[in-house]
């Protein structure tokens, strides 16, 4: 198994951020949603909390799937934000859609406690994975539905490389280059399960749903 190697936690430059706004990501954020549907089937509503929301495509997707709720996104890096604004002028359920910038552990859910907590992609973008499950802790509600969705890392140096080729031969050179970054700072599923163990969160699930992705997912514990 390759060594961990961190990468920069936010995106701050415009010409990143802007690539992720208008790169296709219509398959993998609409097929987190579905992913979420399918481990916590049902209704939701009220105020949900999306902690890494990038430029919010994924948030607005979850408000469209869901009409009863509302969705607070919360970035570090103020350029994605700015980068999503024409996502957000041309949704149809962006009225619903609330996003802001702050950075991981001091920014906070303006509405928390939440009773629905997700996040995709970013916990490998933190050098202390801690702090994702910190604040979930912080901000969910007892017995809140939680659902991480994130990268996991390759065996080998050949696998990351066969994975860029795989993926992401035709994209921009930064987004291509972000993803092999990601790749080699993203974890393993049982270095996940472990931050999970170091919680108090070792109810939840860490499932690998394909080549390179994993879910976690599980429900906070009830109020004693």
């Amino acid at each position: 198994m390759i060594p961990r190697q961190p990468e920069p936690e936010l995106m701050l430059e415009p010409e990143q951020a802007r690539a992720y706004a208008e790169a296709d990501f219509a398959a993998p954020h609409e097929g987190f949603v579905d992913a979420f549907a399918e481990t916590f089937p049902g209704p939701v509503s009220g105020p949900v909390l999306d902690l890494g929301c990038g430029p919010g495509d994924v948030s607005l997707r979850f408000a469209a799937r869901y009409p009863a709720c509302e969705v607070d996104g919360l970035d570090g890096a103020p350029a994605m934000l700015v980068a999503g604004a024409a996502l957000m002028a041309s949704h149809p359920a962006a009225d619903r859609v609330h996003l802001s910038a702050g950075c991981l552990p001091d920014a906070r859910g303006p509405r928390a406690p939440y009773a629905t907590i997700i996040s995709n992609s970013l916990l490998h973008h933190l050098h202390d994975p801690a702090v994702l499950w910190q604040t979930i802790l912080r901000d969910g509600a007892p017995g809140a539905a939680v659902f991480v969705m994130d990268l996991r890392r390759p065996d080998s140096v050949a696998a990351v490389k066969a994975l860029v080729a795989e993926y992401a031969a035709e994209a921009p050179d930064v987004l291509r280059h972000d993803f092999e970054h990601s790749l080699h700072a993203a974890f393993t599923p049982d270095e996940v399960r472990e931050q999970l163990a170091n919680a108090g969160l070792d109810t939840f699930t860490v499932r690998v749903t394909s080549d390179r992705h994993m879910i976690i997912f599980g429900r906070l514990p009830e109020a004693a």
